[in-house]
């Protein structure tokens, strides 16, 4: 089967065309292109994603079934929750959203991901994501601790449909602090799934279950014609997630 060859500004097959089981690389989609603003907002709205190593095109995919996140099946284990506590109640701790964007996408870029020698978060990569983020499209949500930058996450959000993308941590759980902060962003503002594009066990392990891709692209349509959330973090938004006797800074 022929993968189809994309010119910058050709638009992108349909995601049910994606390379199956039987090819050689299921979910592949098409390679070429270009990593503009444009392109990335339009892929991202028809559930594609481009993902490529050093030396490869760009290469687009979609793959069958997706593994997504429902928010309200996100798995809180009790040492997570302990941390949450100490963290929401620790005047030192906070969470921001879009304030280093930058250093956020470059501290990913420095982890590779489970599996891999090398990251996939390659210069030109960094360059779109930060375009994405300067246009409204890209999100970064941060975990600082004594001044400092501790872990984090980037995402690409288009209307309510939100797409994880990377994260990274410095300190203990500081990672799954930020993911944690952005279910409870999800939540207070009706944000019904995050998508986490590849199977593994550690997201397994968070709630995160795979989905059919027929059934993910619907959502998605449905969820980008939906208003944007507000992209900040308010400490309150942590009764999301935890009891409401626990007091939280203003």
């Amino acid at each position: 089967m022929q993968l189809p060859w994309l010119e910058p500004g050709d638009p992108l097959p349909d995601p049910s065309t994606a390379w199956g089981e039987q090819d050689p690389v299921p979910g592949l989609l098409a390679a070429g292109g270009a990593l503009d603003v444009q392109t990335l907002q339009r892929a991202y709205a028809r559930c594609i994603f481009p993902w490529f190593s050093d030396g490869q095109p760009i290469l687009w995919w979609s793959p069958d079934p997706r593994m997504v996140l429902d928010v309200s099946r996100f798995k809180l284990h009790r040492s997570l929750r302990r941390t949450l506590l100490q963290f929401s109640q620790t005047a030192r701790c906070e969470i921001r959203i879009d304030h280093s964007f930058e250093a956020v996408i470059a501290a990913c870029a420095g982890a590779p991901r489970p599996g891999q020698s090398g990251t996939w978060i390659l210069p030109e990569m960094v360059a779109a994501y930060t375009a994405l983020h300067r246009a409204g499209h890209a999100h970064s949500v941060e975990t600082w601790i004594d001044g400092e930058l501790a872990g984090g996450l980037y995402c690409v959000a288009v209307g309510q449909a939100v797409f994880g993308e990377s994260m990274f941590t410095k300190r203990p759980d500081a990672s799954k602090i930020a993911l944690a902060a952005l279910v409870a962003l999800c939540r207070r503002h009706g944000v019904e799934m995050i998508d986490c594009q590849q199977n593994t066990a550690h997201l397994a392990s968070l709630g995160a279950a795979e989905m059919p891709r027929e059934r993910f692209v619907h959502h998605v349509a449905k969820a980008c014609r939906a208003p944007a959330p507000a992209w900040q973090f308010t400490p309150v938004y942590w009764s999301e997630l935890l009891p409401a006797r626990a007091s939280f800074t203003p």
